[in-house]
């Protein structure tokens, strides 16, 4: 399984992004799956997560209100929609993949990692 994560770049605080991660292999409609950031000096924080179905989505406090995940089985797409983006937006956006069906907000409980997308906000 390989994921491609793409669609970050520079944009002004307020702007809006959307990241998608593109999933090889044939079992991706059974993943649940997640996004998660690192921005410089800091750890790989979670941001948002969606179960196999899309009908279960998570978010960190941070992003509440302003991101969404969503998720498209048949073309084996994961979508990170940004909105409202603030400057502690500013990191490098990894898409996960774990065998569960369900969610998680914990990085240590995903199997597979894209190779990240950065997105950097400037005021």
């Amino acid at each position: 399984v390989q994921l491609q994560a793409s669609g970050g770049g520079l944009v002004q605080a307020g702007g809006f992004l959307r990241l998608s991660c593109a999933v090889s292999g044939r079992t991706f409609s059974n993943y649940g799956m997640g996004w998660f950031r690192q921005a410089p000096g800091k750890e790989r924080e979670f941001v948002a997560t969606i179960d196999w179905s899309g009908s279960t989505t998570y978010y960190s406090d941070s992003v509440k209100g302003r991101f969404t995940i969503s998720r498209d089985n048949a073309k084996k797409l994961v979508y990170l929609q940004m909105n409202s983006l603030k400057l502690e937006d500013t990191a490098v956006y990894y898409c996960a993949g774990r065998i569960l069906s369900s969610g998680s907000s914990s990085r240590n409980e995903y199997h597979y990692w894209g190779q990240g997308t950065q997105v950097t906000v400037s005021s």
